[in-house]
C-alpha cells in the first residue's frame, strides 16, 4: 500500500509498544484534561499477548470543519436561547462525499461528554451543567441542572434522563405547550423514598471505614445511563461500583446490584432481555432479570471478557444482536449472539483509548482519544472492514450517537448522520455511507483468540 506520495506503507505491526494507563493519556493534555475525576476510571495496561494492529491511512481525508464563519449562513442566526455560549461557525457544505464532515457546532467553554439525538432534536451535555436542545444544527432550547457535570443523556418521549457527576439522575419534561421549554419534574430517588428508605437501617450499606449509605442512591458519579423500554426499566452505572434498576413508571430503585470491582463505565440494554455492564476493572459482564421468590433479581449470566485494561465503553447493534466493547488498550471487542455470545473477533483501528463506541445497521463507530472515529462495517459471516477514519477534532473523542439520514432517497444507499462530541468543546456531525469502494474494505477485523 502507498501514500499520496507513492511511499511504501506498512498496514501490520507486530511490536506493539507499551500502552499508557487510561488515567496517564487522559492527563498528557493539560487545558484538556483539567481535572482527574472528568474521565473514565481505569487499571493497569492490557496482559493480552500482542497481535497485529489494522489502521486505515489510507482512508479519504476529510474536512476539518475549520473554515472562517459565513455572516449570511443560517447556522450563524441569533439563538433563541439567549444566555447561550455556543457558536456555530460552519456552514453547511452540500457538496461533501459519501463519508465525510457536513458540520460543527463549536462551544466557547466546557468539555461535550454525552450526546443524545432523539427525532429532529439532538441533546448535548457537558461539564458546565448545561444541556443543549439543537434543531436543524441551530440552537433551539436549554435548560440547566443545579450542580453535577452532565455525564449521561436519556430521552424517553417527552421526557429526559440525565446522570451527573454528582451521583444524581435528573428529570426533566417537555411543556405540553412550548415544545421550547424543559422543566425539571424530579430526581432519582425521590424525595419519598429518599426518606421511605431512611428508616430502616437494613437499607444502609457500607462504603468506607464508619461511613454508610442508601442502597438505593449513588454516591459517586452516574457515568451511564440504559433504558429498556420493553420492560419499562432504567438502568444507572456509577463510579460506586454499582448498578442501580429504576422503574420509569413510578420511578422507583427495585434493584441495586454490586456489579464490579472498580467503577462501572458503561451499561447498556442488549438482547435476549440481557444487560451488559463495562468496568475499570477490565470485565463486561452479561445480567438477565429472573424470577427469585416473588419478585424478581438480576442474575450475573456470564462474564464475557476480563483483561487489565479499562472497559471504558459498550454498545449492542439490536439488528444484527453484536455486542461491542472499547477499552483503553485502543482495542473493540465483540460478541455475536448467533454464536452463543461467543468472542468474535477485535477491531484494531485505534493506537490509544477507544471512550465511545455506538452500533446502527451494518456499521460501527468508535471514538478514540487519538481524535479520529474509525468506521467500520460488518459482512455476511461476522467479518469487519474499516471503511474510512473520520478526522477533524482537535480533542479526544468522548461521545457518539447515529441517526438515520432522512435525506438519503436512495434506498440502495443506506447513510447514517453520526454526532460527535469532543473534549475539543466542539460536536461535529458526519454523513456516512454503508457502501463504500472495495479497495477500502482492506483492513479487517482479528480473528477471536479468546477461550
Amino acid at each position: 500500500m502507498k501514500d499520496k506520495e507513492g511511499r511504501n506503507m506498512i498496514a501490520e505491526i507486530n511490536s506493539i509498544p507499551h500502552r499508557l494507563k487510561l488515567g496517564a493519556i487522559l492527563h498528557s493534555e493539560a487545558p484538556i484534561f483539567p481535572r482527574a475525576d472528568e474521565d473514565s476510571n481505569s487499571n493497569s495496561p492490557s496482559a493480552m499477548s500482542p497481535r497485529p494492529y489494522y489502521y486505515n491511512s489510507s482512508a479519504p481525508t476529510t474536512p476539518t470543519g475549520d473554515s472562517s464563519p459565513n455572516v449570511s449562513s443560517p447556522w450563524n442566526q441569533p439563538s433563541p436561547y439567549a444566555r447561550s455560549p455556543w457558536i456555530i461557525p460552519s456552514p453547511v457544505t452540500h457538496n461533501f462525499p459519501n463519508n465525510g464532515l457536513i458540520g460543527s457546532i463549536v462551544r466557547e467553554e466546557g468539555h461535550v461528554y454525552s450526546l443524545a439525538a432523539s427525532g429532529n432534536l439532538l441533546y448535548t451535555g457537558s461539564d458546565s451543567k448545561n444541556i443543549r436542545v439543537w434543531k436543524n444544527l441551530k440552537e433551539f432550547a436549554g435548560f440547566k441542572s443545579n450542580s453535577g457535570l452532565v455525564k449521561a443523556i436519556i430521552v424517553q418521549g417527552n421526557k429526559i434522563f440525565t446522570g451527573h457527576q454528582d451521583g444524581k439522575i435528573r428529570i426533566w419534561k417537555i411543556s405540553s405547550k412550548n415544545p421550547s421549554v424543559y422543566k425539571q419534574i424530579g430526581s432519582l430517588p425521590t424525595l419519598k423514598d429518599y426518606i421511605t428508605s431512611s428508616v430502616n437501617p437494613k437499607n444502609y450499606v457500607e462504603v468506607r471505614r464508619r461511613h454508610n449509605v442508601l442502597r438505593i442512591k449513588h454516591f459517586d458519579t452516574v457515568s451511564c445511563l440504559s433504558l429498556n423500554e420493553d420492560s419499562g426499566l432504567l438502568y444507572s452505572g456509577s463510579w460506586d461500583k454499582t448498578l442501580k434498576v429504576w422503574r420509569v413508571s413510578d420511578y422507583k430503585c427495585v434493584e441495586s446490584v454490586k456489579a464490579h470491582e472498580d467503577a462501572i463505565n458503561s451499561v447498556v440494554a442488549g438482547f435476549d432481555s440481557l444487560v451488559f455492564t463495562g468496568s475499570a476493572d477490565g470485565t463486561v459482564k452479561a445480567w438477565r432479570r429472573e424470577l427469585q421468590g416473588r419478585g424478581t433479581k438480576h442474575c450475573l449470566v456470564q462474564t464475557l471478557l476480563k483483561q487489565e485494561s479499562a472497559v471504558t465503553a459498550l454498545a449492542v447493534n439490536q439488528e444484527t444482536a453484536v455486542l461491542y466493547c472499547g477499552s483503553s488498550d485502543g482495542l473493540v471487542n465483540f460478541w455475536e449472539r448467533e454464536k452463543y455470545l461467543s468472542h468474535g473477533g477485535v477491531l484494531r483501528g485505534h493506537k490509544v483509548a477507544v471512550l465511545c463506541v455506538t452500533a446502527t445497521g451494518n456499521l460501527v463507530f468508535s471514538g478514540s482519544a487519538d481524535k479520529s472515529i474509525c468506521v467500520w462495517r460488518r459482512e455476511v459471516g461476522g467479518a469487519h472492514y474499516c471503511l474510512t477514519v473520520l478526522k477533524g477534532h482537535s480533542g479526544p473523542v468522548k461521545c457518539l450517537t447515529v441517526e438515520e439520514d432522512r435525506e438519503c432517497e436512495d434506498r440502495r444507499d443506506q447513510r447514517w448522520i453520526l454526532y460527535s462530541g469532543s473534549l475539543d468543546k466542539s460536536v461535529k456531525v458526519w454523513r456516512v455511507s454503508e457502501h463504500a469502494p472495495f479497495e477500502l474494505r482492506q483492513y479487517q477485523s482479528t480473528p477471536s483468540r479468546l477461550k
